[in-house]
């Protein structure tokens, strides 16, 4: 008797949120950036100030790209000199929620049996 095999059609992953979590972890400094936003430092200039190693460019870089994917919130102030600070979103709270079930479950596949 022949088995009828049943085809399954391909999965495509998600393209915006492949692209997504490819550039953020692709960024060696988002997780910093959103470990520093937890710890209630918002702005560039002490962000720069509070981690070693990080530049302006780079920052800006990171925080830009966090912004375009809707992870973090800019808010400008219109003060002079200019005020600007950062925010996490809802959609980065979920994300980030996501980051750190992914990093507990590398933490459980290092432990020894």
């Amino acid at each position: 008797m022949k088995s009828i095999e049943k085809k399954l059609s391909r999965k495509y992953a998600p393209t915006e949120s492949a692209k997504m979590v490819e550039a953020i972890c692709g960024c060696k400094w988002s997780m910093t950036v959103y470990q520093l936003l937890k710890n209630d430092i918002n702005r560039p200039g002490e962000m720069v100030r509070s981690v070693e190693g990080l530049t302006t460019k780079v920052l800006n870089q990171c925080l830009k790209k966090n912004v375009e994917f809707g992870i973090l919130k800019r808010i400008s102030y219109p003060e002079v000199p200019p005020k600007v600070e950062y925010q996490i979103t809802d959609l980065g709270t979920q994300f980030i929620n996501i980051l750190d079930q992914l990093q507990a479950l590398q933490n459980k596949i290092k432990q020894p049996n």
